[in-house]
């Protein structure tokens, strides 16, 4: 098998709400995991600090949840308007600042939807995701107020301390100790986003095996130098 095929089987693991590195957003964390029927959650914030972790997370948790994201959502949000799909639990609408006009009109309805099923068999609970507050959501006005309708948190990168942290525990559940100045390498000159470093580190744990070297600043460049293009490919499949 070619190093190329190794690293294309070692997706980073799927998101659930034990892995998500909860650092400053306790609340957030919390509020999602209690999202219940004929509750709200609008998450916002900077990319890579996780809405997309919790809301496929939450909806992996759940029978009967639906995860919508700009490159479905008009034929999932159609569906569900129009009874198609029976009764979900919850509904997760991730990066609503990407909808074009038409698929905004179809999330507006759904918050309608929502709140006149809220006390009714068919409740279900709504949780929803983009990168601004409510009030600077560059949106139809009607849609954007109704993200505030319940509860808004929003998320905040992880501290460096936190990362670190982070980073080390994904290493000793592999088995690994990385060099301090590998992780302070990571923390400064590598993404924030801990799906990218934590798919780092367990292909960096598969090249190290292959080269037969120990995790090391000049492994660390050399395999970054070699893979990082497919990577970035991984990230966007």
């Amino acid at each position: 098998m070619t190093q190329q095929l190794i690293l294309e089987l070692i997706p980073a693991p799927p998101p659930t709400l034990d892995n998500f590195i909860v650092g400053r957003n306790a609340a957030a964390v919390d509020a999602i995991k209690h999202c219940g029927n004929g509750r709200a959650v609008y998450l916002w914030g900077p990319d890579g600090a996780g809405r997309s972790h919790l809301l496929q997370a939450r909806c992996g948790a759940i029978t009967d949840a639906i995860y919508v994201h700009p490159s479905n959502a008009q034929s999932l949000l159609e569906r569900i308007l129009n009874d198609e799909i029976t009764f979900p639990k919850l509904v997760a609408v991730d990066d609503v600042n990407h909808l074009d006009d038409e698929t905004q009109g179809q999330l507006f309805a759904l918050y309608n939807l929502w709140r006149a099923s809220a006390a009714s068999p068919n409740a279900f609970a709504l949780i929803v995701s983009g990168s601004f507050s409510p009030q600077a959501m560059p949106i139809r006005e009607d849609l954007r107020t109704r993200l505030g309708w319940d509860l808004v948190f929003r998320l905040e990168h992880l501290s460096d301390q936190d990362r670190a942290q982070a980073l080390n525990n994904q290493a000793r559940e592999r088995g690994l100790q990385l060099a301090p100045e590998v992780v302070n390498w990571l923390l400064t000159h590598y993404t924030r986003d801990m799906s990218r470093l934590i798919t780092l580190i367990n292909n960096l744990d598969h090249y190290s095996l292959e080269k037969q070297r120990g995790i090391t600043l000049p492994l660390l460049r050399e395999f970054l130098a070699q893979r990082e293009p497919l990577l970035a490919r991984q990230q966007h499949d």
